[in-house]
């Protein structure tokens, strides 16, 4: 889904990118890092060599190195929930198509087959600020959860929004046993989609 492009800018043309497109580029860069050596090897100072510019201009983006670990680890999520998003509201679903497209989508999505998003989130491990992140990020994957199941069940808002976190951390479970190596990819939907279709038999008390 992410396809980030090492581009060595300097000079003239390094100028004219503005401060958006300047961090795009580090973040794409870092991830190349990420991808081609290993994690240990994405510091400030590579950063800034493998993207062609000064560290100071590495180090106004990214005053440490994790705050870009973070930042990373942000983009890196935001992409696969925009590809969910786009995936989801192709075309309108009856019932057990939404459980079927829901589950084959979120897996798809959340599988990080490169373990890029497992290995970033380890290294931020026990930091205050990557606690805050990930759990602004499960609120977001809830909100469309409930979003998405919300036409098709028949329970009350609150009891869905609890399934859904439910949902949702089920989800990463069996993204990570992919990644793992655990549980094939079509298990994993097969048995995200039970869980869902399971949701949607439920009914108001």
């Amino acid at each position: 889904m992410m396809n980030p492009k090492n581009v060595s800018l300097s000079g003239s043309r390094a100028k004219r990118l503005t401060r958006a497109e300047r961090r795009q580029q580090l973040l794409d860069t870092a991830l190349l890092l990420v991808r081609e050596e290993d994690l240990d090897s994405l510091t400030l100072g590579r950063l800034a060599e493998r993207a062609g510019i000064s560290k100071p201009v590495v180090y106004d983006h990214f005053p440490t190195r994790s705050a870009l670990l973070i930042e990373l680890y942000k983009w890196i999520d935001t992409e696969r929930v925009t590809s969910f998003a786009e995936m989801m509201s192709r075309t309108p679903k009856n019932a057990q198509e939404t459980a079927d497209v829901l589950a084959s989508t979120y897996i798809l999505c959340a599988a990080d087959t490169k373990g890029e998003f497992q290995i970033i989130g380890a290294a931020l491990a026990g930091s205050e600020e990557k606690a805050v992140v990930f759990q602004e990020l499960l609120d977001n994957c809830v909100a469309m959860f409930v979003s998405v199941l919300t036409p098709h069940v028949d329970i009350p808002p609150a009891s869905l929004q609890q399934l859904c976190v439910g949902l949702v951390g089920a989800g990463e479970a069996l993204s990570v046993a992919i990644t793992r190596g655990r549980m094939q990819h079509a298990q994993a939907v097969e048995a995200f989609a039970m869980l869902i279709k399971g949701i949607m038999t439920l009914q108001e008390k």
